[in-house]
């Protein structure tokens, strides 16, 4: 049997997304980004990055109904093996069901994802999956975007949705919301890791995500230029806040993003080894490198190779097999 079958459950692992999720809302730029995609899915031999297409933030204000209708046949013209979304309006803007209607309506079956932003309640969650039923985008997976105290108040409600594979966290929006309680700083790429409310909110998602098995995705660094400083917020999030996934705005910042998500040779040598030995015990308890251990400690190691081919590391030749078995089980 499959390492997945055997090891993972309804929380720990039980979803695996690209680790970067790149957007981009200019016609040009979404152009190049995917692109981008196909060129460096050739060169790591996986997808390592969505690009979502924005129909929001990023994109111009104003000729909502023709951008909706420029995404949609990008959608539609992408390569079979591209993985691409598009972020829409919130629920409770006029172009929100104009949007589904058109996007989902036309290019649902090409679409790995909907983000949803603003989202702040069960009820948004609800509102955006019938309106994609009605667009008959019925299996379309949702991605939210919390940005407010209150949505973060309801993350787990949020996370526990069957339609929701993702919550992001929106810093700028989040920290805009407590009228100037949180200084500016809180959205630089070193003060949101320190002030304590923005911490907090980002720990709340990320908890609230591995609690229901979905995925956890961290917010932007505007300081795009500085990739040193890109890096390390990557690594924050991926080593101490449980982020399993990060968002893109310049495609300079998706390798150091793949870099920093990625475990180390080692990691990866250890965990192959040790799979390899567990697969030839039938999964029962084995010893290894003086330590014991079972389906639990196994469980860690896959995924410690499961998140290598995620962000295009070359993988032992005892574990390759299985991961091309992996690709086949997901699609």
């Amino acid at each position: 049997m499959h390492p997945r079958s055997i090891l993972l459950g309804a929380q720990a692992g039980a979803l695996t997304l690209p680790v970067c999720d790149h957007y981009s809302g200019v016609e040009a730029r979404m152009r190049k980004s995917l692109a981008l995609q196909a060129e460096m899915a050739e060169e790591f031999g996986t997808c390592v990055f969505d690009v979502t297409l924005d129909c929001e933030d990023g994109a111009p204000v104003g000729g909502e109904a023709e951008h909706a209708a420029l995404v949609t046949e990008l959608a539609l013209a992408a390569a079979p093996q591209a993985r691409v979304a598009v972020r829409v309006h919130p629920v409770d803007h006029a172009a929100f069901g104009a949007d589904v209607a058109t996007i989902a309506g036309r290019a649902g079956h090409r679409l790995v994802h909907l983000m949803v932003p603003k989202v702040e309640s069960v009820a948004d969650v609800q509102r955006a999956a019938q309106a994609l039923d009605a667009a008959g985008a019925t299996s379309l997976p949702l991605h939210v975007l919390i940005e407010s105290p209150a949505a973060v108040h309801r993350a787990f409600d949020i996370a526990a949705h069957p339609r929701v594979q993702s919550i992001s966290f929106g810093l700028m929006d989040f920290v805009s919301a407590h009228g100037g309680a949180i200084p500016a700083d809180g959205m630089s790429a070193a003060g949101q890791f320190t002030h304590p409310l923005v911490l907090r909110a980002k720990l709340e998602i990320a908890s609230a995500c591995h609690a229901h098995g979905k995925v956890p995705s961290h917010c932007v660094v505007t300081e795009f230029k500085n990739l040193d400083a890109l890096q390390q917020a990557a690594r924050q999030a991926s080593r101490e806040l449980g982020y399993t996934r990060m968002w893109s705005i310049h495609p300079d910042q998706i390798r150091p993003i793949l870099a920093a998500f990625a475990p180390s040779e080692r990691e990866v040598e250890t965990a192959a080894c040790l799979i390899e030995r567990a697969m030839a015990a039938d999964w029962a308890p084995v010893q290894f490198e003086g330590r014991l251990h079972d389906r639990a400690s196994y469980r860690y190691f896959w995924q410690v190779l499961e998140r290598a081919h995620q962000t295009g590391l070359p993988l032992p030749d005892v574990v390759q097999a299985c991961f091309s078995d992996a690709v086949a089980l997901r699609h």
